[in-house]
């Protein structure tokens, strides 16, 4: 078992220890419309040109820059080309071709006039059925044309591995003809409750119990993240039980553990000596508040992470640490937080040396963010959390802020 007396950690040490213990997962294929949000796992090379062939940019007319470099130019028209189709005639001398958007250039033609720099006329030297314009402005080779492979290149690298798929990049497989890419795994996270306190929420609780809201906290903060949640259930405070609780979670292919409860130094605190028997016990305490008592290990090749039971701890430990475990197994390299600078409405007093998460609810006024606490601070009150819109952060030094003094907030 680890020595008690041991330092506790920063929250920085202790972020450190636990990313440098997960691992980012292997690829899957999915459908396309599945990527979104997740992290590219493979080389995506184009397989054609995009566009595939020269094509008009807009509306008009498909002509010979060299019979309308002077203006006006009267033309006959001498077939329509729409989109999705080769004209199967050749732009010769004196001649245009009536163009779509998007429809492939002529043979013959190196440019195109929109149609709001012509106008239609008749020859009366001509046939009556003939269709004549005049171009009335000059236009140079090239113009409106977008050109072979303008926008990709067969054989060009499109997307590289480690890139975050957006809609746009969704566009772009779909027009690589692509329907499946490879992405990271999502991670399977397994969520254990104990207690003999604890009772699932569909059980109403006898004297002295609560309903288990961690698992469900914990859970939808891992979906957030993009993690797939497992909930366990609740284990009582029995070694047998917890034990067979995270042999469960192995079973289920777990790739991270956490647990809520058991993790302080109390009689019935009992998934530290789980963690100690079944594998490694690398930290258990933190230089926080909310959030001291946080256990992480790795058993059975699986990183854990013990929450605190109290639900303001549970949740803002797994922001701090399961959130950014979850995004590096899913292959993402960074996970900064939304954060902004406000100044506090109420004094803040504490003496204690530990870093402090301060709910409060955050104002926007014409000078500025205002935050104020979200009343009761303690661990317990999970309405605290429901009220605030960011946590404040008192760093370990500073015992003593006034109102107004100007704080960092992380947005949750």
């Amino acid at each position: 078992m680890q020595d008690e007396r041991r330092p506790v950690l920063s929250v920085e040490e202790a972020l450190e220890r636990i990313l440098a213990t997960v691992r980012v997962l292997e690829p899957e294929r999915v459908p396309i419309l599945e990527a979104l949000g997740r992290v590219l796992a493979e080389e995506v090379v184009a397989d054609r040109n995009i566009p595939p062939l020269p094509n008009s940019a807009m509306d008009g007319y498909a002509v010979r820059a060299a019979d309308v470099a002077r203006v006006p130019a009267r033309l006959r028209v001498i077939a329509e080309a729409p989109a999705g189709r080769l004209c199967p005639v050749e732009v010769g001398p004196g001649s245009a071709v009536r163009i779509m958007t998007g429809a492939p250039i002529p043979a013959g033609a190196d440019a195109v006039v929109p149609f709001e720099h012509t106008r239609v006329v008749q020859d009366s030297s001509c046939p009556t059925a003939d269709e004549w314009i005049e171009v009335l402005r000059e236009t140079r080779p090239g113009a409106n044309v977008r050109e072979a492979g303008e926008d990709v290149r067969a054989g060009q690298v499109v997307l590289t591995p480690g890139r975050v798929l957006r809609p746009q990049e969704i566009g772009m497989l779909a027009a690589l003809g692509r329907t499946e890419v490879a992405v990271v795994r999502r991670p399977r996270v397994a969520i254990l409750a104990t207690g003999d306190e604890v009772v699932p929420p569909w059980e109403t609780p006898g004297p002295g119990q609560i309903r288990d809201a961690n698992s469900y906290t914990v859970a939808a903060q891992v979906r957030r993240y993009g993690g797939i949640p497992l909930i366990l259930g609740v284990a009582r405070d029995e070694e047998t039980l917890i034990r067979e609780g995270v042999r469960r979670a192995l079973a289920e292919r777990a790739d991270l553990i956490v647990t809520s409860g058991g993790v302080s130094i109390g009689d019935f605190d009992l998934v530290k000596q789980v963690l100690a028997a079944e594998g490694e016990m690398r930290f258990w305490s933190l230089n926080m508040k909310p959030g001291r008592p946080l256990a992480f290990g790795v058993v059975g090749g699986v990183p854990l992470v013990g929450l605190p039971g109290n639900p303001v701890s549970a949740m803002i430990a797994t922001e701090l640490f399961v959130r950014p475990a979850v995004l590096k197994m899913q292959g993402f390299t960074e996970w900064p937080w939304p954060e902004l600078r406000a100044r506090l409405t109420d004094p803040i007093v504490r003496k204690d040396g530990r870093r402090h998460y301060l709910r409060v609810r955050l104002r926007e006024t014409p000078d500025g963010w205002e935050a104020t606490l979200t009343g009761d601070q303690g661990s317990g009150i999970l309405s605290s959390l429901v009220q605030a819109d960011g946590l404040a952060v008192i760093p370990e030094d500073v015992d003593h802020l006034p109102a107004g003094a100007e704080v960092r907030v992380l947005r949750i």
